[in-house]
């Protein structure tokens, strides 16, 4: 549901339009149906239900932070300030190579930040994003 069948791109999820007939929801509630006759069928059902329920609460957690969480206004105002901050360093400071080697070197290790935290802010998208190959893989092991 997250990266899509044979799509390089991520999907928009909407939890309230999926069906709980297919997925973790309907696994859920065919464990829940199960009727164990001993102890440790007992016991591989508890624990087969708690991991499911991680797995759910897992998915919704996928669902919440597929949503970027920085606001745009925040962005402005930190690149607005960014930007005064480095320009008056470099109005005041002297006119050689070593400061203006000093300041791209520094604006760029600034720039380099923001773009990372942007980046990990968006996991399923962007440049950096997480690979779905393993899921697929586990998936495909599941099923047989």
């Amino acid at each position: 549901m997250i990266w899509g069948a044979g799509s390089s791109g991520p999907i928009r999820l909407d939890p309230i339009r999926t069906e709980p007939t297919i997925g973790a929801e309907a696994l859920t509630d065919a464990i829940r149906r199960l009727s164990p006759r001993d102890e440790a069928q007992r016991s591989h059902q508890s624990r087969a239900l708690e991991l499911a329920e991680t797995l759910l609460r897992a998915r919704w957690l996928a669902i919440v932070v597929s949503r970027t969480s920085i606001p745009i206004p925040f962005l402005v105002v930190l690149l607005f300030w960014l930007t005064l901050t480095f320009a008056s360093f470099g109005l005041f400071a002297p006119r050689n190579i070593l400061v203006v080697t000093v300041l791209f070197v520094c604006a760029l290790s600034v720039a380099s930040a923001v773009f990372l935290i942007l980046e990990m802010d968006g996991p399923f998208d962007g440049l950096l994003r997480v690979s779905a190959d393993p899921l697929r893989r586990a998936q495909d092991l599941l099923n047989r």
